[in-house]
């Protein structure tokens, strides 16, 4: 288990290096059993996309969890539920006053940054959004998590190798197959001045899990197949989580989802409230809130662990890139999150200023809904991916700020499938599958965010203009602001969403069910397809012990 006198601002400093991915890939890689006959196209199916296409009979069951989901990935690929686009690359902007270095997972803790030089002690990070609310549990984007979690943090975390450490917990152990349990801090007080409680860590969980408890929390499949939480014993600090089946992740989910909230600070506010203030038992506490314009901290000093190195930190936002970089330039900030590719120059060029780069554990696709036309059909959607020039947009429009993939789980990650390759850009073929679809004709929209991904608009023009130069389909792209975006696609109605719609998706636990059961299950909280066979080899996945953990 963890060594308690682990420093959590050294490792945070650290966590989530290149390094650490690799690391907590555990064994991933090789070809496994989850993929015998890899072939360089993807499969030709029919149907209407609702019906499930069979795996090759030739291929032998898995015998694994990492082969299960390696097939998963596979069957994805083939019936292409998605446009394959990129990883993308988190890019800042940092200014010589702080030492500091960014994570994979592309959450920025204040509690891993350095002073360089007395200016370096009140830190103003500049990031594309604001957060949309303080509750920690009532979110699904990364700028509020990186708002909350100066404030808020969970049971476990993980170090700088990867591996993961007990926080606001002493210990955890699994007891038995569907029970693991933690251990419970007794030196820990929320920044309001209650003491951390084992019923606070229980009621945390099961507000997340259990739609009964206070909210519906949209994190639910954060921590798939946890069902509930209750104490077990005062007197040792300790509390039992029950799992539905072996759940394989569970110690890696809790490694990175579930802030610990005040039970009874949250039951004695409503949600405006609760939306408009924190108490945390983080390094930091909440100072000033003004919703959509700042947030802004300073250290707590009765922090249980030793205190943070800088004095005040404040998150602002700035939706066009070139405010962000002029705000670092200028002094005003230390922080700029998604410096695009042509700003870089002038961040490295700037005396005082410096580029910060690092692949993220992000994926940037274009979701297709299933269930309506053209995107029903298998054939069509597998037209739209050899219509894009995927290596033009990471050469061109990224400045090779990005990685090419062919399917949802990104290289490193547990379960990802390295006999699965990129669709390769191919007009001819394209036009005849959308012959073979029957939607010859058809005029399709990509909806796109502003300002939230690195180069997303111009990411979604690049794809809808190369679609478009197929004779026999019509694409554009409409931008939206992000927060329109995230309020149709987090309903858990499918039918909410836009029927082709560009999205990015961080997955900070380095396992292929993270990404794929929300976005792709047919019971997925943020799901645009079914598939009958897909829901299957998740399940079975699920059964089975993880190699990395």
């Amino acid at each position: 288990m963890a060594d308690q006198n682990t420093s959590r601002r050294r490792f945070l400093q650290a966590a989530g290096s290149a390094a650490a991915a690799t690391a907590l890939a555990g064994c991933a890689g090789g070809n496994g059993d989850g993929e015998s006959t890899p072939t360089d196209e993807p499969t030709e199916t029919g149907g209407d996309g609702s019906t499930p296409t069979a795996e090759p009979t030739e291929r032998p069951e898995p015998t694994t969890r990492e082969g299960y989901l390696q097939r998963a990935n596979r069957l994805i690929h083939d019936e292409a539920p998605w446009v394959f686009l990129h990883r993308q690359f988190s890019v800042y902007g940092q200014s010589a006053d702080i030492e500091w270095e960014p994570r994979t997972d592309e959450r920025v803790a204040a509690y891993g940054i350095e002073p360089a030089s007395d200016a370096g002690e009140d830190v103003v990070m500049t990031q594309s959004q604001m957060d949309s609310g303080l509750d920690p549990h009532d979110h699904r984007e990364t700028p509020t998590d990186n708002i909350v979690l100066q404030a808020y943090e969970g049971v476990l975390e993980r170090d700088a190798q990867g591996a993961i450490v007990a926080t606001l917990a002493t210990d955890y152990q699994r007891l038995d197959e569907t029970t693991v349990q933690f251990t419970v801090r007794d030196d820990v007080s929320f920044h309001s001045g209650d003491s951390l409680s084992p019923a606070d860590v229980a009621y945390s969980i099961n507000r997340i899990v259990q739609s009964d408890v206070g909210i519906e929390s949209p994190q639910v499949d954060q921590l798939l197949g946890v069902e509930g939480a209750e104490v077990a014993s005062e007197d040792d600090r300790t509390v039992n989580v029950s799992l539905t089946g072996l759940n394989p992740i569970v110690f890696a989910s809790f490694a990175t989802y579930c802030d610990v909230m005040n039970q009874s600070w949250v039951e004695s506010n409503d949600n405006a409230y609760i939306n408009q203030n924190m108490d945390g038992t983080g390094p930091f506490q909440l100072s000033n809130y003004e919703q959509g314009v700042e947030v802004a901290y300073e250290r707590f000093e009765d922090y249980w662990d030793e205190p943070a190195a800088i004095s005040t930190f404040t998150i602002n936002n700035a939706s066009e890139a070139s405010t962000r970089v002029n705000r670092l330039l200028a002094g005003e900030s230390d922080i700029a999150v998604n410096v695009p590719p042509q700003e870089v120059s002038r961040v490295e060029n700037n005396d005082g200023t410096s580029i910060a780069a690092v692949p993220s554990t992000r994926v940037i696709f274009n979701a297709m809904r299933y269930d309506v036309e053209p995107f029903d059909s298998p054939q069509f959607r597998q037209a739209v991916n050899y219509a894009v020039d995927l290596e033009s947009i990471i050469e061109n429009v990224l400045q090779t700020f990005g990685s090419p993939t062919g399917q949802p789980t990104l290289e490193g990650f547990f379960g990802y499938n390295p006999d699965v390759d990129p669709y390769p850009r191919d007009l001819e073929r394209a036009e005849q599958l959308v012959e073979e679809s029957g939607y010859a004709g058809a005029e399709i929209e990509l909806v796109t965010p502003i300002g939230r991904y690195l180069k997303d608009v111009e990411i979604a023009q690049a794809v809808a203009a190369q679609v478009d130069e197929l004779p026999n389909v019509s694409a554009t792209a409409r931008q939206v602001e992000f927060s329109t975006l995230v309020s149709q696609v987090t309903t858990g109605n499918i039918e909410d969403k836009p029927p082709w719609y560009l999205l990015g998706w961080g997955n900070a636990t380095f396992d292929a069910i993270q990404t794929i059961q929300p976005l792709l299950a047919s019971d997925g909280s943020l799901t645009s397809y079914s598939n009958d066979e897909l829901d299957r080899l998740l399940d079975e996945a699920q059964q089975l012990p993880s190699e990395s953990n």
